[in-house]
């Protein structure tokens, strides 16, 4: 199942028309299965019913939520108080009551987002939300080690388990190519395998002789 993370400004307006719409063409143009949208808001909710009775398939994100990340100052956890651990509970049934079919819950304390998936009746995915929900997930860049520099390395969450350092032989890699291209040994005669008949070499040579 492909799910495609619509793009700020694709979904937000009070017109639910505009999202519907913007879901239509993610799914005829980039052929998603559903759609994903942020926010647990009633009027987030009225537009996630709006595209659910037009036929596509939704599933919501509470918490943490990345495109609004200057709104909640920052990347940091949500639901850390009783107050908006309850908050986000309501959130979630809102989703649910307006026909999401799941709700990911990013960067919110464990026993919330347990509580959160015991009420529900529609699955939980979990990134940095303890063991408790239905599913996981985690941005595969940071799970693989793809950013390999110092400055990018501090920004991978707290919460995510790095299972390669893929970025480390990426650089290994890169690095190995350059000295190579540098010194004249790539590509060399093993990777330069299109090659003319000897007759239309000397045939070439001499076309370039006449513009001599």
């Amino acid at each position: 199942m492909v799910i495609g993370d619509m793009p700020l400004g694709t979904y937000e307006y009070d017109n639910t028309d505009i999202a519907l719409g913007n879901a239509y063409r993610f799914v005829k143009e980039a052929s998603v299965d559903a759609v994903k949208i942020e926010g647990g808001s009633i009027s987030r909710a009225r537009t996630v019913q709006k595209i659910v009775s037009g036929g596509v398939a939704v599933m919501g994100h509470i918490g943490l939520t990345p495109q609004a990340i200057s709104v909640i100052g920052g990347f940091r956890a949500q639901g850390r108080t009783a107050s908006r651990a309850r908050v986000l509970l309501d959130e979630a049934l809102r989703l649910q009551d307006a026909g999401a079919f799941a709700v990911v819950l990013e960067c919110v304390p464990g026993n919330v987002a347990d509580a959160i998936t015991k009420t529900l009746e529609i699955p939980t995915i979990g990134i940095g939300a303890g063991g408790g929900t239905s599913g996981q997930v985690l941005v595969f860049h940071d799970m693989l080690g793809m950013l390999s520099h110092p400055h990018h390395e501090q920004w991978v969450p707290n919460f995510c388990k790095r299972y390669s350092n893929v970025g480390h032989v990426m650089q290994e890699g890169l690095l190995e190519f350059k000295k190579d291209v540098e010194s004249g040994e790539f590509p060399g005669e093993q990777y330069s395998p299109y090659k003319m008949t000897s007759e239309e070499k000397d045939l070439f040579n001499k076309l370039l002789a006449q513009d001599a």
